[in-house]
């Protein structure tokens, strides 16, 4: 019975992920503009992710090696560590910056 109910958690979870993707898309079709901003914020991910993948170490420690962990996935790693550090005080920046100029106005 378990097995069962994982199994269907597990097609649900991919109905819903797939649903997410794809209706999106669908709808954008009537307005080629949003697909537009879509690519825009995809690409500002990619860039945010290269600044951090050339910033990345490509350092591969005990730890590391007992994972099968060689250098190149430790510098991708490291570049999607990055760019979450990125991406976080990035809103945090924006979350007080906005209440700042709120506060002015």
């Amino acid at each position: 019975m378990i097995d069962f109910a994982l199994y269907f958690s597990y097609a649900l979870i991919a109905i819903a992920a797939l649903s997410a993707i794809i209706l999106p898309l669908i709808n954008s079709f009537d307005d080629p503009k949003s697909l537009i901003k879509t690519g825009a914020g995809l690409l500002g991910l990619v860039v945010i992710f290269i600044i951090g993948y050339i910033v990345a170490d490509s350092e591969v420690t005990a730890i590391y090696t007992r994972f099968d962990v060689d250098a190149s996935t430790s510098k991708i790693i490291g570049g999607f560590l990055i760019m979450t550090y990125i991406l976080f005080f990035g809103a945090i920046i924006s979350i007080l910056v906005t209440e700042v100029t709120k506060l002015f106005n």
